[in-house]
C-alpha cells in the first residue's frame, strides 16, 4: 500500500511553522508496513487543493490531508474536498454537541463560524476529535482512501492514534518493512561509500542503503521490505556485520542514537567523569552532553574561555604560551585540556580552540582552523583540523570531532569497546 501526505497552509510555505506533522505520520505509517511515497505542501487555495488531490490519487492508495479545517475564511479545505468529491456538506449533530460543550465550559460565546466546525462531507465517516473542535473525516472514493485531519499537531495525533491507525492495521496490502540504522563518525560520506562499495553493490533488490550525513558523522540506514519479517531481520543483521567489520573504529553503534549519548552511557557504566574547556565552540559540546537526562552523573562542568585572559585565569594556560604560539595552537589547547582536567578533577577533559569565522583568519591561521585536545588517564592527545568558512558548520564539526576524539581516547586507554 502506497501513501502520500498533503499538508495545507500558507504558514508552512512561508516558513512560519515547520511541518512536523508529516514526519510523525511517516513514522507511524512505516511502523505498520505502509510506505510513504511523497509529501506535498500546498497553499490555502481551493484550486491548489483540487490539483494536489488529482495528482496524488494517481500515485497513492492512501491520501492523508492535514490543515485548513479551522473556522476562519482562509480555511477552505472542506469546501475544496466537497467540490472534488462532488458532494455536499451537512452539520453533524454529535460533533455540534461536542463543540457547544467546549464553548459552554469555557464561558465563551459561540459564533456561526464555530458551528460550521461541525460541517462534514456527506460521503465521509466522521473521525471524532475529542481534543478540539475540528473533526477528522475518512472518505473512500474510487477505491482510494482519503483521511482528512486538522493541522494542529496534538489534534492530528489524537485522531491518528485513536481512529486511523487501528483501522489501517486491519487493512490488507501492507508489507513488512524493517529498518536498521548505524551511526558512524570520523569518516566522510564519500570515503565511507567507497569503503563499502562492494557490499552496497551486492545488496539484494529488496534491501536499500541510505546515507544520512551530518557534520562529523554519517548514519547508514538499511531498509528491507518483503513478506517475512524474520528473514528481513536476519538478512539485515548479516549486512550490518559486514559493514561493521569493514569500517572498524568508525562504527559507533546501532539505532538512532547520538555520539554524545553513546559516550555518556559508557562513562556512566564505568564510573568516569568529564569536563570541557571551549573557546570557538562556545559551550556547544557541554550543551550536547547536558541535553541528555542523567548527564550530571558524568559531567562535572565546563569553562567557556573565549578571551586569552580567561584561558589563563580559569584554566591556568601560561601567558608565555599564548604570546609565543597564539591562542589557536597545539600548545594552548594542550594546556587548556590539562587545566580543565586538573581544576574540575575529572578523568577526561576535552578542549577546543580555533577560528570559527567568518572573520579573524590569517594566511597562517585561516578561518576553519581548529585545535582539539583530550586529556585522559595516560596524557593528552591533540589533533589539528581545517574545516570550512561557515561559522555554524565549523562549530558543529569541531564539536563532533572532539567527541570522536574522546571516544577514541577512552577506547585506547581502557581497551574496551564502547558498544
Amino acid at each position: 500500500m502506497q501513501a502520500e501526505i498533503i499538508t495545507i497552509g500558507d504558514e508552512i510555505l512561508i516558513g512560519q511553522i515547520v511541518d512536523t506533522n508529516s514526519a510523525w505520520i511517516g513514522q507511524q505509517l512505516n511502523a505498520i508496513g505502509i510506505s510513504l511515497k511523497q509529501i506535498s505542501s500546498i497553499a490555502d487555495s481551493a484550486a491548489d487543493i483540487t490539483t494536489a488531490l488529482s495528482l496524488t490519487s494517481g500515485r497513492a492508495d492512501l491520501i492523508l490531508v492535514t490543515g485548513g479545517l479551522g473556522p476562519t475564511k482562509d480555511d477552505v479545505t472542506k469546501q475544496a474536498l466537497a467540490a472534488y468529491f462532488g458532494c455536499g456538506l451537512h452539520r453533524d449533530p454529535e460533533v455540534l454537541a461536542h463543540v457547544q460543550a467546549i464553548f459552554s465550559r469555557s464561558g465563551r460565546p459561540m459564533l456561526e463560524a464555530n458551528r460550521k466546525q461541525a460541517d462534514v462531507l456527506d460521503i465521509c465517516e466522521v473521525l471524532f476529535n475529542q481534543t478540539g473542535t475540528a473533526p477528522g473525516m475518512w472518505v473512500t472514493y474510487k477505491r482510494k482512501h482519503y483521511i482528512v485531519m486538522p493541522g494542529v499537531p496534538h489534534e492530528m495525533k489524537h485522531i491518528m492514534t485513536e481512529r486511523v491507525l487501528p483501522r489501517l492495521q486491519q487493512m490488507e496490502q501492507r508489507q513488512p518493512i524493517w529498518h536498521h540504522t548505524m551511526l558512524t563518525a570520523g569518516i566522510g560520506e564519500s570515503f565511507l561509500s567507497e569503503q563499502i562499495a562492494d557490499i552496497e553493490a551486492a545488496l539484494p533488490a529488496h534491501i536499500r542503503l541510505a546515507y544520512l550525513p551530518k557534520p562529523g558523522m554519517v548514519r547508514l540506514r538499511l531498509t528491507a521490505t518483503g513478506d517475512d519479517m524474520e528473514r528481513l531481520q536476519n538478512e539485515t543483521r548479516s549486512i550490518v556485520s559486514q559493514i561493521r567489520q569493514r569500517i572498524g573504529k568508525h562504527f559507533m553503534g546501532d539505532g538512532d542514537i547520538t555520539l554524545e549519548s553513546l559516550i555518556l552511557n559508557f562513562m556512566k557504566r564505568h564510573g568516569l567523569t568529564l569536563a570541557t574547556a571551549e573557546s570557538c565552540t562556545g559551550g556547544n559540546i557541554a550543551h550536547l552532553i547536558t541535553s541528555i537526562p542523567g548527564s550530571s552523573s558524568v559531567f562535572e562542568g565546563a569553562a567557556v574561555t573565549y578571551s586569552n585572559a580567561v584561558k589563563e585565569r580559569l584554566l591556568g594556560v601560561k601567558t608565555e604560551t599564548i604570546e609565543l604560539y597564539g591562542a589557536v595552537s597545539e600548545e594552548t589547547v594542550r594546556e587548556m585540556a590539562q587545566g580543565a582536567q586538573q581544576r574540575f578533577q575529572v578523568d577526561y577533559a576535552v578542549a577546543v580552540t580555533g577560528i570559527a569565522g567568518p572573520d579573524g583568519g590569517t594566511p597562517e591561521k585561516p578561518v576553519g582552523l581548529v585545535w582539539i585536545a583530550v586529556a585522559g588517564k595516560n596524557g593528552v592527545t591533540v589533533q589539528k583540523h581545517l574545516f570550512g568558512q561557515e561559522r555554524n558548520i565549523n562549530i558543529e564539526r569541531a564539536s563532533m570531532a572532539a567527541l570522536f576524539m574522546l571516544w577514541e581516547c577512552m577506547n585506547a586507554e581502557l581497551d574496551i569497546r564502547l558498544i
